[in-house]
């Protein structure tokens, strides 16, 4: 019985294809939201079985996604794009930082790394629990070639305990000062707007849409 297309493996890649390279379907959607308003075709490496796995072993979201970046988009032979970010919290001398996703451990979860947290910043007074999230975002030509970059911060404070349940990883704890709300409260729309990740795509999306333009990335 012959298989069709729709099942034979991972849908066709084009050189003009704009890969975020997350497999993080939360992430994906939200990166989604930020690059679709260009009319770009997006995808997610979810779309693609093949792809490689990518050691996270950078000291800094820069290195983190620059390697994410240029190795899948040479595996995959199309434009990816890589993005890192994470929460530096003041009085933890930036961390949890570039190992923000795994914060607790082998098998951590949004609700361990929140926990954590909340347990090393236990008696910390208000006015010290300071904090950032950060997010580089490198694109890379299908060669593997770095064709742009970004970095985007976000500061907050974290809260003593959770607020709101939109969003993922610690935006429940990150509260925007300005609106006196975490981003688990404020939910995506406004998310989409002041967040680090959000920042970032603003100041990479001219750079995409130039290429597309040009016909290098459409």
């Amino acid at each position: 019985m012959a298989v069709s297309a729709s099942k034979a493996g991972p849908p066709p890649v084009s050189p003009t294809t704009l890969v975020l390279g997350t497999t993080n379907r939360k992430k994906g959607e939200e990166l989604g939201r930020l690059f679709g308003a260009a009319a770009i075709k997006v995808r997610t490496l979810a779309d693609f079985p093949a792809t490689m796995h990518v050691e996270e072993d950078g000291r800094t979201f820069a290195e983190n996604a620059a390697k994410k970046a240029t190795s899948q988009a040479r595996h995959l032979g199309c434009w990816v794009l890589g993005e890192d970010s994470g929460l530096a919290v003041d009085a933890l001398d930036g961390r949890p930082g570039v190992y923000s996703a795994r914060f607790s451990g082998m098998g951590a979860t949004d609700a361990s790394n929140n926990h954590l947290l909340l347990e090393k910043l236990a008696g910390v007074p208000e006015e010290k629990r300071g904090a950032c999230y950060v997010c580089h975002m490198v694109l890379a030509n299908p060669s593997g070639a770095i064709s742009a970059e970004s970095r985007g911060t976000c500061r907050g404070r974290i809260l003593p305990e959770p607020r709101g349940s939109a969003g993922f990883g610690y935006d429940p704890l990150f509260e925007l000062l300005e609106y006196h709300r975490s981003f688990g409260q404020l939910g995506p729309v406004t998310k989409a707007v002041l967040s680090h990740r959000a920042r970032a795509a603003r100041l990479l999306l001219p750079k995409i849409v130039a290429l597309a333009e040009t016909g290098e990335l459409a």
